[in-house]
């Protein structure tokens, strides 16, 4: 199969070669200087001790050479660097585990006209993908390709969706471009070697300039010569991968063509629209188990009960079902997206989905479609995914032997967890993103107006559209102050240059300030309608105490949410490299917000109510912590027990706060 590439593609393809040869340039460039500077430095040096031999001038000239043969070693040391990746994540099969698997593959080969994967493995996830096993000397040779296959994405597909998905993956196999992938793959490699992984370097370079007051000072030269080379393989690789992005959303529709003409365009389509809701669930599954690690609780089968959770949630948002999977409308994927600003995303590897569904319907290719699940074409998928499951639970550390929840239990725990944190549905998703304002008053004026009406789907829209709004504003103030560098953007469907962002910040001030106004009435009308209601059964009083007493609530919701804020950000520090002595002058700073913390935590543990779901270690840990004066620094180190009582109060406070 041969697909002719777009004018962009081939725009964008010669971008990125012309960047990726510009690299070079500068790294040849580099490389040259560093060469001289270390013939100049030794040459310098040998001349110092030549011309008047002793104790000064040998250690000046030895400090000289030094410097020129640390900038030299700085500049190629990522040829000395072993680079592992990690696969303990996955699980290879091979053609005698799974032929009705490797005969799919191979058909879309052959269709598809490229070659067949080196290795083909399985990973836990909702996602397929191509990676390679690429070092330096790849730039040079054929690329090994492999190919992962997530079952968290068969188990959601049928067989012609995961058919669309690998032919997308195998359309990048057959494009030249993943040789310029590669590349830039190598040059990311090489510039993260240079820029940051640099702590041996670093290290080797403190040793010298421990062995003398004179190489010190050498030592620090070689510092600032490295550093300022730094600062340009900085520049060189942003100026390298904002092309190299530009061309990854042309190889993404060049892809979704190729398996548009092996699976056809509708298939494809529906597995994008599904695939979030599919990944959602997978992540709603792990969060489950992972809040019942201090049960000891664990899974037979993940996937069984992700399947589960993708229709459950769908038939609370109303999805329609295809094929016993649901069916996710262009339209309901993005509901609750009202924002206004369109930024073109230089660094997005990935256009939209919306991009890419219009591109497809456009094609609007239609094959002959396999519409049973794509587990079937497995010898035993159930035995498959328990292995997975199991491997994947291996990596969790339990006080215990682990206790494995049967799929009822699962399910019925889950649906009642789910109904514990969410709003009914009868509010229509008014307070998922809300509280009640509770300055609403009740409304004189509000006369027969209907619960429908007070949470009809124009009320909803109303506080989406604010949310989006002051996203927007957040945004477009990140340009003005240059957070986010761009040149254009568009806005409402008009196209600005970012020194006219200023222009936009009054109108949209005035539009959150009106919108706001209309929820404020609404409110009010809600207000008004349950007040009414309640005086009809005689419990007006009950309700306005009730009322009261959540707004008081809200109020001490927000206190307590501001003290976690601001550990969560006087910590901070604990997770960079900062200097013994700033630790110190830390912690002491840290002292006063600890007993706010304290103060917080403790009512809540002596309520029976909020902790009854709480696990019987983890009241005696906090209870601990607030009962003693913890020392977390001692002696030049972190005492990790210590900081461990403060991390989980810390963790404890933001569950609590909200």
């Amino acid at each position: 199969m041969y697909i002719q590439v777009s004018e962009d593609f081939r725009k964008k393809s010669k971008s990125a070669i012309f960047a990726i040869s510009i690299f070079i340039i500068v790294y040849i460039l580099m490389f040259l200087f560093t060469i001289l500077l270390a013939m100049a430095c030794i040459g310098v040096g040998i001349w110092l001790i030549a011309i008047k031999p002793m104790f000064v001038t040998i250690m000046l000239g030895l400090g000289l050479a030094g410097t020129g043969l640390f900038v030299f070693y700085f500049i190629i040391k990522f040829l000395f660097k072993k680079h592992i990746n990690d696969r303990s994540y996955l699980t290879e099969i091979t053609k005698s585990d799974e032929p009705e698997l490797f005969k799919m593959i191979d058909e879309i080969v052959k269709e598809a006209g490229t070659d067949f994967p080196k290795k083909v493995y399985l990973s836990y996830d909702v996602n397929a993908s191509v990676f390679y096993d690429s070092s330096f000397w790849s730039m040079f040779f054929p690329i090994k390709k492999n190919l992962t296959i997530g079952v968290g994405l068969i188990n959601t597909s049928t067989k012609q969706e995961l058919k669309a998905v690998l032919s997308h993956e195998f359309g990048h196999f057959s494009q030249r471009s993943m040789k310029v992938g590669s590349y830039v793959y190598n040059v990311n490699k090489i510039i993260f070697n240079l820029v940051n992984d640099d702590e041996s370097y670093r290290n080797s370079i403190q040793q010298w300039a421990n062995m003398s007051g004179y190489f010190s000072l050498f030592a620090m030269l070689a510092v600032f010569i490295t550093g300022k080379i730094q600062w340009i393989l900085v520049k060189m690789y942003s100026f390298v991968n904002i092309r190299h992005m530009a061309l990854s959303r042309e190889m993404e529709f060049h892809a979704d063509e190729v398996a548009a003409n092996i699976a056809g365009s509708i298939s494809l389509e529906e597995s994008l629209l599904r695939i979030e809701l599919a990944a959602e669930s997978y992540q709603k599954v792990i969060n489950f188990y992972e809040n019942r690690i201090s049960k000891n609780q664990g899974s037979q089968n993940i996937y069984k009960e992700q399947f589960f959770v993708m229709n459950f949630l769908a038939k609370q948002s109303e999805v329609e079902t295809k094929n016993n999977l649901p069916n996710v409308k262009l339209s309901e994927s993005s509901l609750f997206n009202k924002s206004k600003l369109v930024i073109e995303n230089q660094w997005a590897s990935h256009p939209s989905h919306e991009e890419r569904i219009a591109r497809l319907r456009k094609l609007d290719i239609v094959k002959e479609a396999e519409n049973e699940p794509a587990r079937n074409i497995f010898k035993d998928f159930a035995i498959t995914e328990e292995k997975l499951t199991t491997k994947l639970f291996s990596n969790v550390k339990y006080q215990k032997d682990k206790i494995d929840l049967d799929f009822e239990t699962f399910t019925s725990e889950f649906e009642k967890q789910f109904k514990k944190d969410s709003f009914d549905a009868i509010f229509n998703g008014y307070y998922d993103n809300k509280n009640p304002d509770f300055n609403a008053k009740e409304n004189l004026a509000a006369n027969d107006i209907s619960f429908e009406e007070l949470f009809s789907k124009e009320k909803v829209e109303l506080v989406y559209t604010l949310l989006a709004l002051e996203s927007d504003k957040k945004t477009i103030e990140a340009v003005i102050s240059k957070e986010i560098p761009l040149k254009t953007f568009d806005y409402d469907g008009k196209k600005y240059k970012a020194n006219e962002a200023t222009k936009l910040i009054p109108q949209i001030d005035h539009q959150i300030s009106e919108l706001k106004l209309q929820i404020l009435e609404n409110d009010s009308n809600i207000y008004t309608y349950f007040l009414k209601s309640a005086e009809k059964s005689d419990k007006k009083q009950e309700f306005e105490t009730a009322y009261n007493s959540f707004a008081a609530y809200d109020k001490e919701y927000e206190d307590r949410f501001k003290i976690y804020t601001e550990v969560a950000a006087a910590t901070a520090f604990i997770s960079e490299r900062t200097p013994f002595e700033q630790i110190s002058i830390n912690f002491k700073k840290l002292k006063p917000l600890e007993e706010k913390l304290k103060t917080e935590i403790l009512p809540f543990l002596n309520n029976a109510l909020l902790t009854e779901d709480l696990e019987e270690q983890t009241i005696k840990d906090l209870r601990y912590y607030i009962e003693k004066d913890l020392i977390y620094f001692n002696n030049d180190q972190y005492l990790d027990t210590h900081l461990q009582y403060l991390m989980s109060a810390i963790n404890f406070s933001a569950v609590f706060s909200t």
